[in-house]
């Protein structure tokens, strides 16, 4: 008799939402507010699932508001979330000396993005082990600068241990008040360590793997590790480039160019008051697409991922040369060109729909002093959703229980990803097709 085995995609997808689930109760509790009020349970769902799908929008003022114990539990969610509870169930069942199975490791393969299984155990150890070191390491180098502000040593030290958290998994949650990083704008030490875990969080743990173990040489390393690099580079210098060209503020400096053009990459934090880029149609453009392009795959960011903006680049740029896709002497596969614009076709969509809802679900948006929110500042909140970015143009304390609920399936759907979502419809996950018919070929007129 035939044993059905449950779709790995399903583990997945289950696993977030039972963490996020538990992190609303977590939240929900009166002693997570310093007025010991429950926060109410859309709030919380909307905070436990902003952390684990490590976004950063927020609805409270999460430094002023929450309790040690609410700001404790939004740290462990993050960590969670950008590390996945599959990776880091791995690493501590190793460090007991239990033994993974084959079934435990084909998960584990799927949640990493992985084409095999061999080497998984010891990709494990290194995430979580390099992971922790780096927020700690950073941790320790921005308490230099926090305890000149904060004079208890426990509190700038906790200050500092969250910001870690919040950086390095990309997550974009601040505890310094409303104005995010604004204060620290030209903060240099701050600003670099910040920009560090980042850029670390983004790029992949697979790719630093690669590049750890190939000795930094550049010949050697996989296509993927190449792209990711070239396409990260790419995105942060000519980011940065336009950002300035285009943000006419003689205020705005080059530190805060880099910065933001790093932050737009799934971070979440800021150093300008992104409320103005209403009046910077060009920036807002710029600020837009970098969200939505996001970090690389495996890793603690979203978006539809370097890659896969990479891809779609290269194959418009040879479809127009008639040429087959190539990179760095080696051709792209058509399966990895299909998935790529896959991806982007249910990005868009996602966005488009997402934007639509919004404004259905509450057509009189508006800020306090009656002015509209419009179809500009709501589009920049979907799309900050979507890659788990959770820049925002301060409309989110502004939207009603269904936008924040809709929010919270966007955010989910952008964490884990379109594809492994919409993978669970594949049943022949195993390998094997009970179906082998070949159907005739026929064209279709394109364009």
């Amino acid at each position: 008799m035939k044993k059905n085995r449950i779709h790995p995609y399903i583990i997945i997808i289950l696993s977030f939402l039972s963490i996020i689930m538990i992190g609303t109760i977590a939240l929900v509790m009166p002693f997570a507010m310093k007025s010991f009020e429950s926060i109410g349970f859309t709030k919380a769902l909307f905070m436990a699932t902003s952390a684990v799908c490590v976004t950063g929008l927020s609805v409270v003022n999460l430094g002023a508001e929450f309790t040690i114990y609410g700001k404790l539990v939004m740290m462990i969610l993050m960590e969670i979330g950008g590390l996945s509870i599959i990776t880091i169930a791995v690493f501590f069942f190793t460090m007991l000396g239990a033994k993974i199975g084959v079934s435990n490791r084909f998960l584990l393969r799927e949640s990493l993005n992985q084409n095999t299984a061999s080497g998984l155990i010891s990709l494990v150890r290194k995430i979580v082990i390099i992971s922790f070191s780096i927020q700690i390491a950073c941790a320790l180098l921005n308490l230099i600068e926090f305890i000149k502000i904060y004079p208890d040593f426990w509190h700038a030290f906790g200050v500092s241990l969250f910001h870690s958290a919040a950086s390095f998994n990309n997550a974009g949650f601040d505890i310094f008040g409303s104005d995010s990083m604004i204060p620290y704008k030209s903060n240099i030490l701050i600003n670099s360590t910040t920009m560090f875990m980042i850029v670390f969080g983004s790029m992949g743990f697979v790719v630093m793997d690669d590049i750890v173990k190939k000795r930094f040489k550049w010949s050697r390393l996989a296509l993927h590790t190449k792209i990711c690099i070239v396409t990260t580079l790419a995105l942060i210098f000519g980011g940065a480039i336009l950002i300035k060209i285009t943000l006419r503020d003689q205020e705005f400096t080059w530190l805060q160019a880099f910065f933001e053009s790093i932050t737009c990459r799934t971070a979440g934090f800021t150093t300008y008051d992104l409320a103005n880029l209403k009046d910077y149609p060009a920036s807002y453009i710029i600020f837009t697409m970098l969200m939505l392009i996001g970090a690389s795959p495996c890793s603690t960011g979203g978006g539809i991922k370097t890659t896969t903006f990479a891809v779609v680049v290269l194959c418009i740029v040879y479809f127009g040369r008639g040429k087959s896709v190539k990179a760095f002497r080696r051709k792209i596969g058509h399966e990895q060109i299909f998935k790529a614009f896959v991806l982007l076709a249910i990005a868009l969509l996602i966005v488009l729909i997402g934007t639509f809802m919004v404004g259905l679900f509450q057509p009189d948006l508006s800020y306090e002093d009656g002015t509209r929110i419009g179809v500009q500042e709501i589009l920049f909140e979907v799309v900050s959703a979507f890659s788990t970015t959770g820049l925002s143009m301060g409309i989110t304390g502004y939207l009603n229980p269904a936008n924040r609920i809709l929010l919270c399936f966007i955010m989910f759907f952008g964490r884990l990803g379109p594809l492994t979502i919409i993978g669970v419809l594949n049943k022949n996950w195993m390998g094997y097709s009970k179906e082998q018919i070949q159907y005739v070929e026929e064209n279709v007129i394109i364009g």
